[in-house]
């Protein structure tokens, strides 16, 4: 059964995000894609040292423009030994129009020397436990170093 397609973050097109005919900049789209597709595989292969090994044909489809908000999803269509295919759409929020699709994007995890590092993992998930251990660690000493006076975490909310 395919993974549906989540749409975890938003951007506001800006002046400087625009091109010479005043519509969103396809390299700029191309790097927030890039960098959702980082962090989403980061946290998906528990490993910092993931990086972008290969994307697909790119069908740009309909531009925005300053002013509009876009939204970015992805969806894992399979896992490797050591990476993790994805498939991006991004859609205006204002009209609904895909304005991007990218049938693959390949992340490959990595060891200390820079080769592709078996991850382990056959599904997603959305809880933290996959977040690297050593920033786990960093991100508990700082909460024991930011401690609200009632001992409770500064790093979660209630929502």
């Amino acid at each position: 059964m395919p993974q549906t397609m989540n749409f975890h973050s938003r951007k506001w097109v800006k002046p400087e995000d625009l091109n010479a005919n005043q519509t969103l900049f396809g390299g700029s789209l191309l790097r927030w894609i890039d960098e959702e597709a980082a962090i989403y595989a980061i946290i998906q292969l528990g490993n910092e040292r993931t990086v972008t090994k290969y994307m697909s044909e790119i069908n740009f489809v309909s531009s925005a423009r300053q002013g509009d908000i876009i939204e970015m999803g992805l969806r894992v269509t399979n896992w490797g030994r050591t990476s993790l295919t994805l498939q991006a759409v991004v859609r205006n929020v204002f009209t609904g129009e895909k304005i991007i699709t990218i049938d693959k994007i390949v992340m490959v995890a990595l060891d200390e020397q820079g080769n592709p590092k078996p991850h382990g993992y056959r599904e997603v998930t959305f809880k933290r436990d996959r977040v690297p251990h050593r920033l786990v660690r960093r991100r508990a000493s700082d909460a024991e170093l930011g401690a609200t006076q009632d001992g409770a975490d500064p790093f979660t909310e209630d929502l």
